[in-house]
C-alpha cells in the first residue's frame, strides 16, 4: 500500500525504532525490496536517486514500477526521490504521483542551500509532498564530498526552522558506496542533532555501518537508514557465483533470481535490526 511520509518516518521520532530506505536500480531491486518488506510485516520506504535516474535516461518507467509495486503491497511502501540535485527532476516526480523527495543541496553554500531547500520544500508541500535535505556533507558520494565534515547542531535547527523541511540527512561519521562494514558514527553528536531539531534524523551511507552502530544510532536519534551499496554487493555476489558455476548460462532470469533473493532476505532481516526486533 502506498503511504506518506508523515506516516512511516515522522510518527517513529523518539521512538527509538527506525525504518529501512532502500535505494533500486533495476526492477529486481524494487522488487527484492517490497517482497522483503513483506516478509518481515514491516514498512519500507524505495529509493530511486538522480543517479539512477540519470542511468535508466528518464525517471518515469522506473518510477511507474515501483508506485505499482506500492500499490499492491500488503505493507507500507513509500517511494522516494532521493539525492535529487535537479528542481527539475523533483518536477517530474511530483507530476508521476511521487510524494516523498529529498533534495540535496549539501554541496551548495549554506544560504543557497537554504533559499532552494525552502523553495523545493514550498512546492512540495502544496501538493503533499514530504521533504528531505542535507546538512553536512556525507561523505563518498562520487568523491565530492569529505568524509570528515560533521553537521553542526546549532545551524541544523536554524536550517530546519529555515526550510521547513520534514526530515534531515545529518553528516555524523558514514560514508557513501562503503565496500566495508566499519564504520564508526559519532553517538554524541546524533544525541544533541536529535535534541536540536524537531524533524527525524536520516543516516545516509548506512552500508558501512556494522548491524549494533546502526542500533546504537537508532537509539539516540536516528529514523530513515538508508542502504544502497549493500543490496548491490548481495545481488552482484550471487550473480557471478552462478554465471562461474554455468559458463553458457544467457537467460538473465537465472542469474537474476539469485540475486533478487538474496537482496530480499537482506531486506527483511536489516528492517527487522532497525525497528528493534532483530
Amino acid at each position: 500500500m502506498r503511504t506518506h511520509g508523515t506516516d512511516v518516518v515522522g510518527r517513529l521520532r523518539g521512538g527509538g525504532r527506525g525504518i529501512g530506505a532502500f535505494n533500486v536500480i533495476l526492477l529486481e531491486h524494487a522488487e527484492a525490496v517490497v517482497s522483503g518488506a513483506q516478509d518481515a510485516g514491516l514498512p519500507v520506504v524505495v529509493q530511486i536517486s538522480q543517479n539512477a535516474v540519470k542511468y535508466h535516461g528518464s525517471l518515469g518507467p522506473l518510477a511507474a514500477a515501483c508506485l505499482s509495486l506500492a500499490e499492491a503491497a500488503t505493507v507500507p511502501v513509500l517511494v522516494h526521490l532521493d539525492h535529487v540535485e535537479d528542481e527539475a527532476l523533483v518536477e517530474e516526480g511530483l507530476a508521476l504521483g511521487i510524494r516523498s523527495v529529498m533534495f540535496d543541496g549539501a554541496a551548495l553554500p549554506y544560504a543557497e542551500n537554504v533559499a532552494r531547500t525552502a523553495a523545493v520544500t514550498s512546492r512540495c508541500h502544496a501538493v503533499g509532498c514530504w521533504v528531505e535535505a542535507e546538512l553536512g556533507e556525507v561523505g563518498g558520494k562520487d568523491g565530492a564530498h569529505a568524509p570528515g565534515v560533521r553537521t553542526d547542531p546549532a545551524e541544523a535547527a536554524a536550517f530546519v526552522a529555515a526550510t521547513g523541511v520534514d526530515a534531515l540527512a545529518v553528516a555524523v561519521g558514514s560514508s557513501h558506496a562503503m565496500a566495508s562494514r566499519d564504520a564508526v558514527l559519532d553517538e554524541d553528536l546524533i544525541a544533541a542533532l536529535a535534541a536540536a531539531v524537531d524533524v527525524p534524523l536520516v543516516l545516509h551511507g548506512s552500508s558501512g555501518v556494522p548491524d549494533e552502530g546502526v542500533r546504537r544510532a537508532i537509539a539516540r536519534g536516528v529514523v530513515k537508514v538508508n542502504v544502497g551499496t549493500r543490496l548491490n554487493q548481495l545481488l552482484t555476489a550471487e550473480v557471478r557465483a552462478v554465471l562461474a558455476q554455468q559458463e553458457r548460462l544467457s537467460d538473465p532470469r537465472r542469474y537474476l533470481a539469485p540475486g533478487r533473493a538474496a537482496v530480499r532476505a537482506e531486506v527483511a532481516r536489516l528492517l527487522r535490526v532497525f525497528a528493534g526486533d532483530g
